[in-house]
């Protein structure tokens, strides 16, 4: 096969995928953006045990999908940045540079890494004590390095919840609490400049200041401007071999330089504020970090002020005696932990001697469980993906949580990763030819659409769907398909050979919405809702079964009966022998997704999604999904058709209507299809041999995952 306007790219593998994938990227509008990771699949059909959605079969080409129709921490929980400072989960974005690990043989070590995706859900919480007096607040399937490996914060020991997970008697590994911040102040201000300046710099009247850290000057020139000093900068040094180039900042000014004098004079009573400052200035100045954390200096009173300011915040210290050179250093006592504790109290601006990159990871911090405690409540909370895969939650090693329920097992992430990473099972039609040909084949009926969108847009590249179909003909094996693509039209010569050897075949069309902007909003990487229709009314008139599916149905967003009713009499119009309405369900994952969107969204309608869906519950209660598919089992009742002929909410079709392979009719009257949430209303018009055809689809699709848009009248609104 030849391939145009592709890129193969091995290095965007991501994990679970597998080392053998292929990753291309394709130049169109379409697929910007989007990564398509090849694997060859070990089967093709799947088995759907119970029999309760109509099919026994399915067949999904792609994981994932670029239509785009959790998630774990509390959003304050602090992140150690790759620069040793910290910035809230909720505040980090994707590009930010972070820490990670990484194993290296038995060693784990702290590593740099990017933060490739961020995205914000709603779970049930849970407060995780530990000795220090650390505190983290996460869903249940979170997980954290402990000393046995990673855990869960909840599980079980015994049936489906059975997993590794947090008990009083495990440690977790890390550095401990990143512990508080503090704003910067003016008394802040002044001693930093004290500590980084002190009165070295100053002569008579000059004032010069140069540094091989660029940070550190920046910092110090924007402190100095609010204090009224202008200064100017100036290459002090170019770089070569031996050393850094150094940059300065200076002034000449009479009145800057004794401003300057009055900035860095010693307080009589140095307050918290002042030695925070100061001991931020001193370390930039003339601190360093290789396995101790040490400020050094020849100047009696600077080392006197260092243990003093130290002394002042509560740390501990002890004063080495002078090296070979002179120089008395202040050594902070304890490990990572307590180093890193001051660094983020004190706030100092060079991020390198701040960097924990390279550091093995030894747990000497009191981290043990002590309780893992539920808050009774759903919170919000936010995750990130990493190119480590981990990262550092407020001092402990913190897993990535991936969902949506198809890309789980690959550690793919719901949001991002479900739309713009897609696994390509470019073996499927191969396959799919062996497993039809197997004596023990008894031609059941095969659905596709019931997991991703086998009509998506990379369809049009690979074109695996032809070979499928042809194979499933061969095999005489009825085939539904579920789709909001009309590319499925591309294949209408196979249906149409299909439907000429009596052989069921049925191609859906997914349309939730006719409005614009709710359209635009709910699915914005989707063909038309107009396209669709138009689709369903060429199937028809090539004598193909094609019906409509009105899903999801979401309470107070798209089940007004007077939103449902003009797909419904589109879908006359357009000769469907289908209409199906589907209550929304949120399996595990998805329902964080959904409750994410709603957050952003809708949050009005967060109490009543709360209500209809409570802990665990997947599906609602069947009075609460009656309600929801109230205008799809109302109309399309006893409704003329264009035939003249009414059709009877009593009359059923005929079994050659039926699903075939299903052991189910679909009733005229509105009953289910087999589903807890499917209901089905065959249309009027339809006057061919055996009565209303109405072959169901497949199964309903996933969920809202990804709105952007603008805001559509208020008794219609959807976001």
């Amino acid at each position: 096969m030849r391939w145009d306007e592709q890129l193969v790219q091995n290095d965007l593998r991501l994990p679970g995928v597998g080392d053998g994938t292929v990753v291309r990227t394709f130049d169109a509008p379409e697929a910007m953006g989007i990564n398509f990771h090849e694997v060859r699949a070990r089967s093709a059909l799947n088995h759907v045990p119970g029999g309760r959605y109509g099919f026994s079969w399915t067949i999904n080409p792609y994981r994932g999908c670029s239509h785009a129709c959790s998630y774990c921490l509390e959003g304050e929980t602090p992140i150690l940045m790759a620069d040793g400072s910290a910035k809230s989960l909720k505040d980090v974005r994707v590009g930010d540079a972070i820490v990670g690990t990484r194993k290296a043989g038995a060693c784990r070590r702290y590593e740099n890494t990017e933060v490739l995706a961020h995205w914000m859900t709603r779970k049930e919480a849970f407060r995780i004590l530990l000795e220090d007096g650390t505190e983290l607040v996460a869903s249940g399937d979170h997980r954290f390095l402990t000393d046995r490996g990673w855990k869960h914060v909840t599980g079980s020991e015994h049936g489906c919840r059975r997993r590794p997970h947090l008990t009083p008697n495990d440690k977790l590994m890390g550095m401990g609490s990143l512990g508080a911040s503090a704003p910067e102040s003016p008394e802040y201000e002044h001693g930093y400049l004290c500590g980084l300046i002190g009165d070295g710099h100053l002569g008579v009247p000059r004032f010069r200041l140069p540094l091989a850290d660029d940070q550190a000057l920046m910092r110090a020139e924007a402190y100095l401007a609010g204090s009224g000093v202008k200064t100017s900068r100036f290459q002090f040094l170019e770089g070569s071999e031996c050393h850094r180039p150094m940059a300065a900042i200076r002034t000449s000014s009479r009145e800057g330089v004794e401003r300057i004098r009055e900035l860095v004079r010693w307080p009589t009573a140095p307050s918290d504020e002042w030695s925070r400052g100061f001991l931020a200035g001193i370390f930039d100045a003339g601190g360093s970090r290789s396995g101790a954390l040490r400020i050094g200096s020849r100047d009696g009173e600077i080392v006197g002020r260092t243990a003093a300011a130290l002394r002042g915040i509560g740390q501990p210290f002890v004063v080495e005696g002078p090296n070979r050179i002179g120089v008395r250093n202040v050594r902070l006592l304890g490990g990572l932990g307590r180093q890193m504790q001051l660094l983020r109290r004190i706030d100092p601006a060079i991020g390198r001697k701040r960097s924990v990159a390279g550091i093995a990871i030894e747990s000497t911090a009191e981290l043990g469980v002590l309780a893992i405690e539920s808050l009774g409540r759903r919170v919000r909370m936010f995750d990130i993906t990493t190119g480590t895969g981990d990262f550092i939650a407020n001092g402990v090693v913190s897993h990535n949580c991936f969902a949506r329920r198809t890309h789980k097992y690959l550690d793919l992430d719901p949001g991002r990763d479900f739309e713009r990473e897609i696994v390509v099972k470019v073996n499927v039609p191969e396959l799919l030819r062996a497993e039809l040909a197997r004596p023990g084949w008894n031609r059941d009926l095969v659905a596709l659409g019931t997991n991703t969108d086998p009509y998506q847009w990379v369809e049009s590249r690979y074109r695996m769907m032809p070979e499928i179909l042809e194979a499933l003909l061969a095999a005489k094996t009825p085939v539904s398909i579920l789709t909001k693509s009309p590319l499925a039209m591309r294949d209408v010569k196979i249906f149409a050979r299909m439907a000429k050897k009596k052989l069921p075949i049925s191609v859906n069309m997914s349309v939730p919405t006719l409005d614009e902007d709710a359209w635009r909003a709910t699915e914005p990487h989707t063909p038309s809702p107009a396209a669709r229709l138009d689709a369903v009314a060429e199937l028809r008139r090539r004598g193909i079964d094609s019906g409509v599916l009105i899903a999801p149905l979401m309470p107070g967003i798209n089940d007004d009966p007077d939103q449902v009713r003009p797909i419904i009499e589109q879908a006359r119009k357009a000769g469907a022998t289908f209409l199906g309405g589907v209550a929304l369900h949120l399996r595990d994952e998805v329902k964080d997704v959904f409750f994410a969107w709603l957050e952003a969204k809708r949050p009005d309608l967060l109490p009543k999604y709360e209500q209809l869906y409570p802990g665990d519950r997947a599906y609602m209660k069947p009075e609460q999904r009656k309600h929801a598919t109230r205008a799809v089992r109302g109309w399309g009742r006893g409704r003329v058709g264009e035939g003249g002929r009414t059709a009877s909410a009593d009359k059923r079709p005929s079994p050659r209507s039926t699903s075939a392979g299903s052991g189910r009719r679909a009733s005229g009257n509105g009953s289910d299809l087999g589903s807890e949430s499917v209901v089905g209303t065959p249309l009027a018009g339809d006057t061919g041999e055996g009565g209303l055809r109405t072959t169901p689809p497949a199964s309903p699709p996933s969920p809202v995952a990804g709105p952007a848009g603008r805001t559509p009248p208020v008794q219609h609104r959807l976001f």
